[in-house]
């Protein structure tokens, strides 16, 4: 009698998978969540949580993201330097303005898994300004991903 045949498939039979992604004009909740289910595979027909499905994700133009409402100017964001009363916030606006990419990385960050997969998943999302990327990955020839979501009302 012969033994079931798996279907599941070892990381090393696994191929990677690389997309790129135009940001401008983009909601960052709504491009973030995208990423991070590209990222998890959930759109794969073998998807299975404890896998690493070895999507790549390139992300253009962070500077050019936009918020709904008033989140520029009422969304903060807090980080501590470790020592007592070392709690520092920075509002989404002035982040905005130095460094637009890492907006993007606390909100894909956000919505992993909080483990040993989640941040290995992080390393995955490569996220450029609008002048800093000129083709570093076009060897691994990233398929153009188009997000269509809603645009924000203009204020």
């Amino acid at each position: 009698m012969k033994a079931p045949v798996s279907t599941l498939r070892r990381d090393h039979e696994i191929p990677e998978k690389w997309y790129h992604i135009d940001a401008s004009g983009l909601v960052v909740g709504r491009l973030a969540t995208r990423v991070a289910s590209l990222l998890r595979g959930k759109h794969l027909p073998d998807y299975s949580p404890h896998l690493d499905h070895k999507i790549h994700v390139v992300i253009t133009n962070a500077d050019k993201v936009v918020f709904t409402g008033k989140k520029l100017t009422d969304k903060v964001y807090y980080h501590h330097s470790g020592w007592r009363t070392g709690i520092k916030s920075i509002t989404a606006g002035k982040l905005m303005e130095k460094k637009p990419e890492e907006i993007l990385t606390k909100a894909i960050h956000g919505m992993l898994p909080k483990n040993r997969l989640g941040r290995k998943l992080e390393t995955h999302v490569r996220i450029y300004r609008s002048g800093d990327y000129n083709g570093q990955h076009a060897a691994q020839k990233p398929e153009d991903l188009v997000i269509k979501t809603r645009t924000p009302k203009e204020n």
